[in-house]
């Protein structure tokens, strides 16, 4: 769960870098002279609203200061923004504000800015996805002058009183403050007892402890005075009761221990009382033969060693509870294991004069760890593929140079450095042949139509659908017929399909439409497999695209971060796009990627610090996820604006190459998988983001007849495959 958490907050503050957040001067490090006024907000664990904020302001000189830590109740490690709107003409865009704030930051989550405030009114918000709903108004009027008189703070203390003056029960200490100085009072602090911590004034505090108190008070303005401390001292005295019954007591031991029941580094005691007559007025605790202290939190004890800690509580009658105690031992925490797994790897099979496996390879991985945690799990990776978990020796029956990655992962997180074993598998009798394309679908796709016949290997180490290869520009259909007969007649003769089969592929052959006029002509190829072609396209943002000896190129295997790679050479406006994506995400993970089309020109654009969400703001992302889970937009969805379930969406096997085709067409997109209409969109303008964004431009007039063509990095374990990608004009 922690390191959930952690990936997730690191995806979101590479996302934040992308929405151009800036970084501001933190609290501690030098700052110009100090401003007229001090304007704090405070941010938690809510996503809805900012725990603190100033409503109004006077102008001038003034300290922006954004604390979102756990000081300020943010227990999670969420980050949160304080971002200034500077494109709405009803309000202020005078002051350019973008600060982000997170519990871990190196501030400890509280950042400062220097800004000169105007007359009017300035829109506030965060930046971050789903919690736009965090934000409001800050309203500055003409300064009077420089405020530098404190406010004057007082208190007034309620209840029922004795004789005596004192309180019987409980007593409560209403404050109040007032500001003559013109920027305001911003807050009321109050603390108890000359120890007690100060808090922030909410309510009336209410004080049902026997026994004398001192509740300290003083109050801030907005232009950052604060009050002299005042204090309020009073006594409560329980009232009259018949109560002779001592309150009851229990303790429980907490913590992580060992096999022998010992604590490992630290045993927290949890003391509670309770009494149904008067009722409990303070309970007090002991370690060893040490003195009686007041018990406020649980009691962490962390020296090594045997340790008892007495306790008791008292009443409001003055009843005190027969001591108690518990017994625990400490003991300190075994050395750390920071030694990776060590790792081996054979290779087992027949071999010829030439030293390669015949048929096939059997590759057999081993990690022992004698640091003391143990081996928690094994992967591997095959010509550069994505990190599979390693249950059982891997069998490597394809022709042709291979090489293994390996590395092994103890249960203190410790992973080895990668290793690599390569040998060459060659077929018993001949050479396999080279195939026609390289096409791994788990059944027979002839153009965009599903044969539903198994996509198995023939007998000279070729799939079925590598065999018809149907990406060729056939001249007329019947050639294409022709070819598919021809390849179909020899798998009969072989054994390979049956008759029912063939017919299945046959009749695919003709829906397919290939070779008839339109069907073929026109493509133009993006990106072929090469380094050449691939060179044409330029990355930008996060991220990265590695290219694969097989011709495909797999997003995020080396560098995290979220961007985008993108074909600069020329706009498209109709077009039909089509590609084929695999999801190689490592483990049980799940691809998240997708496909830009129609975003204007990155550079030179008003987000280029962001391009990603140049593309996706200002054109239209076709989602690939078929996690079910996560986003809530799942592949064929038109990111933001239009969203196809799992069971619309059509969830092919993990990897499973998959046929994408999208044709635009005025603002009319189509979206088609594996020859399958998943999805159809009108862009008819004046739409917004679903759930709303209030960043999003909208689309009248700014989701553009023309645009270019992107691919979506999303992260390391978010990988997915692309190949034959391939455009053709409407």
């Amino acid at each position: 769960m922690i390191r959930h958490r952690r990936v997730w907050a690191a995806l979101l503050a590479a996302l934040l870098m992308l929405l151009g957040v800036q970084a501001l001067p933190a609290a501690g490090q030098p700052e110009k002279e100090a401003a007229d006024q001090v304007l704090t907000w405070t941010a938690g664990n809510d996503i809805d609203t900012y725990l603190s904020a100033p409503r109004t302001a006077v102008a001038g000189a003034a300290t922006i200061v954004f604390e979102n830590s756990t000081a300020t109740g943010n227990t999670t490690g969420m980050p949160h923004t304080l971002t200034f709107v500077t494109s709405d003409p009803e309000f202020n865009s005078d002051v350019q504000l973008n600060i982000l704030a997170n519990p871990n930051d190196a501030q400890g989550g509280k950042h400062t800015a220097q800004v000169t405030l105007t007359p009017g009114r300035y829109f506030y918000h965060c930046t971050i996805p789903g919690h736009g709903q965090m934000q409001g108004i800050l309203t500055v009027t003409e300064g009077t002058g420089e405020d530098t008189t404190a406010p004057e703070a007082s208190a007034h203390v309620s209840g029922t009183q004795n004789t005596q003056g004192a309180y019987v029960g409980s007593a409560s200490v209403a404050l109040h403050a007032t500001d003559e100085g013109g920027s305001g009072v911003d807050r009321i602090e109050y603390a108890i007892g000359e120890a007690g911590a100060w808090q922030p004034y909410t309510a009336p505090v209410v004080v049902d402890q026997v026994g004398s108190h001192r509740v300290r008070y003083r109050a801030f303005d907005k232009a950052g005075n604060v009050s002299a401390e005042k204090s309020a001292e009073f006594t409560v005295v329980a009232p009259q009761s018949d109560d002779s019954t001592a309150p009851e007591t229990s303790a429980t031991v907490s913590g992580e221990h060992d096999a022998d029941g010992a604590y490992i580094d630290m045993a927290t005691v949890t003391v509670s009382a309770s009494d149904t007559g008067s009722g409990v007025n303070t309970i007090e605790y002991a370690v060893g033969s040490g003195a009686w202290q007041p018990y406020t939190a649980p009691v962490m004890v962390h020296q090594v060693g045997e340790h008892t800690v007495r306790y008791r509580a008292t009443d409001k009658a003055g009843n005190v509870a027969a001591e108690k105690s518990v017994r625990f031992t400490v003991v300190a925490a075994p050395p750390q294991d920071t030694t990776p797994p060590v790792t081996g790897v054979s290779v087992e099979g027949t071999k010829n004069s030439a030293g390669a496996y015949v048929n096939g390879a059997r590759v057999t991985v081993t990690a022992t760890d004698a640091h003391g945690s143990g081996v928690e799990r094994i992967e591997y990776s095959l010509d550069g593929g994505p990190y599979l978990a390693y249950s059982a020796p891997v069998v490597v029956d394809r022709a042709g140079a291979h090489t293994v990655a390996y590395r092994a992962t103890d249960k203190a997180g410790n992973t080895a450095a990668a290793r690599t074993v390569t040998f060459t598998v060659v077929s018993g009798q001949v050479p396999a042949p080279d195939c026609p394309e390289y096409d791994e679908r788990s059944t027979v796709i002839v153009g965009t139509v599903d044969s539903g016949v198994r996509n198995r290997v023939t007998d000279n180490r070729c799939r079925i659908g590598e065999l018809i290869e149907d990406e060729r520009e056939w001249t007329s259909q019947a050639l294409f017929l022709k070819h598919v007969t021809s390849v179909l007649d020899d798998l009969l003769k072989e054994g390979v399909i049956d008759q029912r089969e063939s017919k299945a592929i046959r009749k695919a052959a003709r829906q397919s439409g290939i070779g008839t006029p339109g069907q073929t002509e026109g493509y133009r190829a993006l990106f072929d497999g090469t380094a050449e072609s691939l060179a044409k396209w330029q990355h930008v943002g996060g991220g990265s695209f590695g290219l694969n000896p097989d011709g495909t190129i797999t997003s995020g295997t080396t560098t995290p971060g979220l961007g985008m790679l993108w074909f600069p050479q020329r706009k498209y406006g109709d077009f039909s796009l089509k590609l084929q994506w695999r999801d190689d995400a490592p483990g049980t993970g799940n691809a998240n990627s997708g496909v830009f089309v129609r975003f204007p020109w990155v550079h030179d654009h008003p987000e280029e610090s962001r391009p990603e969400w140049v593309a996706i703001k200002y054109g239209h992302e076709v989602q690939v996820l078929d996690r079910p889970d996560g986003d809530m937009y799942k592949t064929g969805s038109l990111y933001g604006f239009d969203r196809v379930g799992l069971a619309g969406a059509g969830v092919t096997q993990k990897g499973t190459w998959n046929d994408y085709e999208i044709r635009v067409e005025g603002q009319h997109y189509s979206v088609f998988r594996n020859g399958v209409l998943i999805n159809e969109f009108d862009n008819t303008g004046g739409q917004e983001f679903s759930p709303p964004r209030s960043d999003d431009p909208g689309t009248d007039g700014r989701r553009f007849a023309s645009g270019y063509i992107g691919l979506q990095v999303h992260g390391t374990t978010d990988v997915v495959s692309f190949r034959d990608i391939r455009i053709k004009d409407l």
